[in-house]
């Protein structure tokens, strides 16, 4: 027998080796709940605390707020409190789409300006316009740009690049990473792939890309963010149907679970264009609200907010769906450790979800630190399944 399995390692040596490169598991860190984009020129040294202040203001001016969307008390609360403690988990600075095109000295005194006011979020950074030709050097100047202006990147430093169509594109970010890097005395940059192409989905030959896109970047790849109103508009999708709910888009966000799975790339939603503003304010919170649980439900953890009125709904949601399932899951957990019974005969697999899901309520403020021990919970959650 020992002579069979000692065969068995020599023939799998190298799938052992690959399986182990291609999916690193969790990377042990915190996911935001949102990205916020906020254009080049619009951004600014007082950027997260006027979004803030600006949220505050609109549940003030609307105190029917918690009563339309049947939030309990302590949950209204949590949401007040997170808005005025940190209101912005994930906030990019946009060079593409949010800014637009200018004249170089525009984006160029644009990039070091924003560049001298940033970190103000766990998670920062840049998008950068695509390396697709007719946008190729002004996006690698504006980073050159931004990252010469600085200092420092931090942790959670991170750059977006869109509409990639393409593991060739992925690959040539990296050489650009790399050069950089060198250039200004950096550590390692990570970016993410902001999939929002048909191409990125679904290549010429009829192959599915973005597990490729994944291996291209290597451990420089954080997540895959979904580019709602492109991605849509690129498949024919009329105006008035676009949404983070069509089928089209439910489809791209598959393929981009199942590629990013055991890999420890985040994968995010996109955005809703319907923002809460005027007479049609109740609406859009009501589509917000019920876009964030879709999300959530479906496990996608993240999406983007574009407005600061999105961010009570997101924050609402985002805390209702950790406070709804937390006694199931406490419970379930504890019979899982030998603590009692659940009703369940939960799996590994499902044990290392249930702590995945306390321990992203715990992170991001729906769930106190003293109702677990988050020890425990993060070395369950985040080894190998």
């Amino acid at each position: 027998m020992d002579d069979l399995v000692t065969e068995l390692d020599r023939r799998l040596a190298a799938a052992d080796a690959a399986l182990t490169a291609d999916y690193r598991g969790d990377r042990g860190v915190r996911q935001p709940v949102h990205t916020v984009y906020v254009p080049a020129d619009r951004y600014a040294e007082n950027t997260v605390a006027d979004w803030g202040a600006q949220a505050l203001k609109s549940l003030d001016e609307h105190p029917e707020f918690a009563k339309e969307l049947d939030l309990p008390d302590d949950v209204y609360d949590r949401v007040r409190g997170k808005l005025e403690r940190e209101p912005i988990e994930d906030l990019r600075i946009d060079f593409e789409d949010g800014y637009g095109n200018r004249p170089d000295d525009e984006e160029d005194a644009a990039a070091i300006a924003a560049a001298q006011v940033a970190q103000q979020t766990p998670y920062y950074g840049l998008r950068i316009k695509s390396l697709e030709a007719p946008t190729r050097r002004r996006g690698v100047r504006t980073l050159d740009l931004f990252l010469q202006h600085l200092g420092t990147t931090g942790d959670g430093f991170v750059i977006t690049l869109p509409k990639v169509t393409s593991v060739e594109q992925v690959s040539a970010m990296v050489h650009v990473l790399e050069t950089l890097e060198q250039r200004h005395g950096l550590p390692e940059l990570k970016f993410e792939i902001q999939v929002e192409t048909p191409q990125a989905i679904l290549g010429a030959d009829g192959t599915a890309l973005i597990a490729r896109m994944i291996k291209a970047g290597g451990a420089r790849v954080t997540g895959l963010h979904y580019g709602t109103y492109d991605y849509s508009a690129s498949l024919g999708v009329a105006a008035a149907y676009q949404s983070m709910e069509h089928p089209v888009a439910d489809h791209a966000k598959d393929i981009m679970q199942l590629a990013a799975a055991g890999t420890g790339v985040f994968v995010s939603d996109g955005s809703t264009n319907v923002l809460p503003v005027g007479d049609a304010i109740h609406d859009a919170w009501a589509l917000h609200f019920r876009l964030v649980r879709r999300s959530l439900a479906r496990g996608i953890y993240q999406g983007w907010d574009m407005h600061p009125a999105q961010l009570p709904t997101r924050f609402a949601a985002t805390y209702l769906f950790y406070r709804e399932g937390l006694d199931q899951a406490a419970l379930r957990l504890r019979a899982y450790l030998g603590h009692g019974e659940s009703g369940y005969l939960d799996e590994p697999a499902t044990a290392v979800a249930l702590a995945g899901f306390v321990l992203r309520g715990i992170e991001c403020g729906a769930i106190d630190t003293a109702e677990f021990d988050t020890t425990e919970l993060a070395r369950l959650a985040r080894r190998a399944v």
